[in-house]
């Protein structure tokens, strides 16, 4: 499984109590940014060194080029997956079936890395593949595509190679899910922030439904961009967020 290393953030060390009253976010957010960012530093790390070897060249590979944007996006992974979850209402468990994906991705594709150019997008597109998975009611793509902040083309695309990079492997057995979730628990432990648990439970369908107050928050919400991949101006207009755009599965 992917694992974040040793590596601290600036020597930034989320506290448990944090994790779990901040804003009432999932704890689950907090746990995989955390592990999340180190895995990428470490990989950026790797990413330097390889550049450096006498011949220049970089044995990435290039599975993952589909999710590389022009440069690192500058909201944070923190802040990205709080976006996702607090205007997407997907289930705390969406994050790690997402998380699920993308090391299936680092195993099917295991020269490729998950750095700061392609980690956002692996996660709205791994995370709304997820929710369409677990949850009962969702959001389309047209709304993840405004919260994640690429457009609505793009992200169709994205959704369609990630599925085939996994060879549409996307069923999470209940025994490889709590594996994930021990997983990601023990990472907080062993990086000396304390055992956080991970939420193990779907949202309510009651709970999901955005109220209106939510609707006008986002649309009120400053627009975030994730520098789109073939460094073009264009994108397509961004939805109003209305019951009409949930999706029933």
């Amino acid at each position: 499984m992917l694992t974040g290393g040793e590596y601290t953030n600036h020597g930034r060390q989320l506290q448990p109590e944090t994790c779990q009253t901040e804003l009432n976010l999932p704890r689950v957010l907090c746990v995989l940014s955390s592990t999340l960012e180190k895995l990428v530093a470490r990989n950026e790390k790797l990413v330097h060194e390889l550049s450096q070897e006498v011949d220049g060249s970089i044995r990435i590979g290039k599975s993952l080029n589909a999710f590389h944007g022009v440069r690192a996006p500058s909201i944070s992974i923190p802040k990205y997956l709080e976006r996702i979850y607090k205007y997407t209402n997907c289930s705390p468990s969406c994050f790690v079936v997402g998380y699920v994906y993308i090391d299936r991705l680092t195993h099917l594709h295991p020269d490729s890395l998950v750095i700061s150019l392609n980690i956002h997008r692996l996660l709205v597109t791994s995370v709304m593949i997820a929710s369409k998975m677990l949850d009962d009611e969702h959001y389309n793509n047209a709304v993840y595509a405004r919260v994640g902040g690429v457009s609505n083309a793009e992200l169709n695309k994205l959704e369609l190679e990630l599925l085939f990079l996994l060879d549409f492997g996307v069923m999470v057995s209940s025994r490889v899910f709590e594996s994930y979730c021990l997983h990601l628990e023990k990472e907080m432990v062993v990086n000396g922030t304390g055992l956080i648990k991970v939420e193990r439970a779907l949202a309510s369908p009651k709970a999901m439904l955005m109220d209106e107050h939510d609707h006008n928050h986002l649309n009120h919400e400053p627009e975030i961009l994730v520098e789109d991949n073939n460094n073009s101006n264009q994108s397509s207009p961004l939805p109003q967020i209305l019951d009409s755009e949930l999706t029933f599965s």
